[in-house]
């Protein structure tokens, strides 16, 4: 697919157009991007683009090339990537998933200006990689915030399988935030003088947001990391209290357990053996004992 930038509109143009026009804008898959030879040869465009794994870009003598992988909010294990080269008045993009071809037509929909440029058409293209991260990270505050009360009230189910699902999703959101910025970061130097200087604050201004996405990921790995200190806690409260209650337990039947073994011992001239009297007043004397430790207990706010 061939675009240009005319008239502060994006228009589809043939091929024949798009290589004699200013402002354009390439779209090819991998294997149409193979069989342009004239573009590869004549700009030394050498780039593997079989698999995109992060983010980056990269600056040439000739073009700056770049890739990026972006990340599905549902899915954790999926993600769409492709790659692009960059010249002054010119962007290519090479991509087999169909993402960029359906964000440049959006953005024709919707983007329209006087003073339409290049940089502006890339600084719209970029915002669309983030457009709705702010939003998926408020939902994940809210998931820990309602774990955390989940754990207050000891009600919490599988904390750690989900506490692990959300703290790998914000350390992926947070490499993903730190590799943008590195490519906004890139644009912004325009070490090879591709963009009008008028328009490179648009790219400083994405960048400005990637970090501020990366800051609020950087917060939530922390908000997590103390519900699960939280959770720790409580695990250690509850390890306690059963204790307490096994020490309370022990403590007020020990006494049954000498008293036990003091009559067990059957020697021949202990006068509570042949006693009519012996059987029941050793049971009260163990009721009473019980009864006795209770009141201590509670009287001491032990239990």
């Amino acid at each position: 697919m061939y675009f240009i930038i005319q008239d502060g509109m994006i228009e589809e143009v043939e091929e024949s157009e798009w290589k004699k026009s200013e402002d354009a804008i390439g779209i090819f898959t991998v294997e149409e991007w193979k069989k342009q030879l004239e573009l590869n040869n004549n700009h030394y465009f050498n780039q593997q683009h079989d698999s995109v794994h992060f983010c980056k870009l990269e600056c040439h003598a000739e073009y700056l090339y770049g890739t990026l992988c972006i990340l599905d909010k549902v899915n954790l294990k999926k993600s769409t990537g492709f790659a692009f080269y960059i010249q002054e008045g010119r962007i290519i993009f090479i991509d087999d998933t169909g993402f960029v071809s359906a964000s440049v037509e959006n953005i024709a929909k919707i983007r329209k200006r006087r003073e339409y440029s290049m940089e502006r058409f890339l600084y719209d293209f970029l915002l669309l990689l983030i457009e709705n991260d702010l939003q998926h990270l408020i939902t994940l505050e809210r998931e820990i915030s309602k774990i955390e009360e989940e754990v207050l009230i000891r009600k919490s189910e599988n904390f750690n399988g989900r506490m692990s699902i959300i703290k790998k999703e914000i350390a992926r959101l947070y490499r993903y935030y730190s590799q943008l910025s590195d490519v906004g970061e890139g644009l912004t130097e325009n070490e090879n003088d591709y963009f009008a200087k008028n328009d490179i604050t648009t790219f400083k201004v994405f960048t400005d947001r990637v970090t501020r996405l990366r800051s609020e990921a950087l917060v939530l790995r922390e908000y997590a990391m103390q519900v699960q200190d939280v959770y720790q806690s409580e695990i250690s409260i509850r390890q306690n209290d059963v204790m307490k209650v096994l020490t309370i337990v022990t403590t007020i039947f020990l006494p049954l357990t000498l008293i036990v073994g003091w009559y067990g011992m059957n020697f021949k001239y202990m006068p509570e053996l042949k006693w009519e009297y012996g059987y029941p007043v050793v049971i009260l004397l163990c009721i009473t004992v019980v009864m006795i430790g209770i009141w201590i207990f509670k009287n001491k706010k032990f239990w």
